[in-house]
């Protein structure tokens, strides 16, 4: 009825192990938000881990201002971030699960 059993088994830990060794690859994918004019600079990793913020002088004397700078830059890298590791995850996912009908759950 499912074919190949224990060939299913090996293309599933093949996916998993596809999925684990992206994880680790998107560590080293750096996203850049920058705002304020170039003032502020926020970087992090695909996997949503930041990794700097560069905050020019100019933006220190008024701290209102920085916060919506930080939260508008902050939320701008995230939903970039977000964007590439929800689609190298799919990718990464799909490429070793079997074909089993009725789950076609990556479309």
């Amino acid at each position: 009825m499912f074919g190949d059993l224990s060939g299913m088994m090996d293309s599933i830990k093949d996916a998993q192990k596809r999925v684990e060794e992206t994880k680790t690859r998107l560590n080293s994918v750096l996203v850049d938000e920058v705002a304020a004019d170039g003032k502020l600079k926020i970087t992090l990793t695909a996997n949503r881990e930041i990794k700097a913020i560069s905050i020019d002088n100019a933006l220190l004397s008024d701290a209102e201002e920085l916060e919506d700078y930080l939260i508008l830059a902050l939320n701008k890298a995230i939903e970039k971030a977000t964007k590439i590791n929800e689609a190298e995850m799919a990718v990464a996912a799909k490429s070793g699960m079997p074909n089993i009908p009725g789950m076609d759950m990556f479309k």
